[in-house]
């Protein structure tokens, strides 16, 4: 089992940043990838970025590339989520997010655990 935090969240004017954090604990191991997503009212749940567990490999939603940054800090079991030049659709509830089943993958339904979520409020 894998127990994953997130926290960072809140509420940000338009152009501005946060940094969102996932601490993962738990069987914790190279085999994961972690992804972040995220879940706007009425929308479904759709994939932000995701690395590897070694940082090797990174993806991001064509939405936020140039954006946000994905990383990760494997001594602390950390996975950060760092979002620049925030706009209103980027509004949304933030959830973190591993999986032991595949690469990172960009599908909601590959991943087996899931954090609490934050939530995220860009004002225009």
């Amino acid at each position: 089992q894998v127990q994953l935090v997130e926290s960072g969240g809140g509420l940000v004017q338009a152009g501005g940043s946060l940094r969102l954090s996932c601490a993962a604990s738990g069987r914790t191991s190279s085999r994961y990838a972690m992804g972040w997503f995220r879940q706007a009212p009425g929308k479904a749940r759709e994939f932000v970025a995701g690395i590897s567990w070694s940082g090797g490999t990174r993806r991001y939603a064509d939405s936020v590339k140039g954006r946000f940054t994905i990383s990760i800090d494997n001594a602390k079991n950390t996975v950060y989520l760092q979002m620049n030049s925030l706009k209103p659709e980027d509004t949304a509830v933030y959830y973190c997010a591993a999986t032991d089943r595949v690469g990172v993958s960009i599908t909601v339904g590959m991943y087996n655990y899931w954090g609490q979520g934050t939530q995220v409020t860009v004002s225009s």
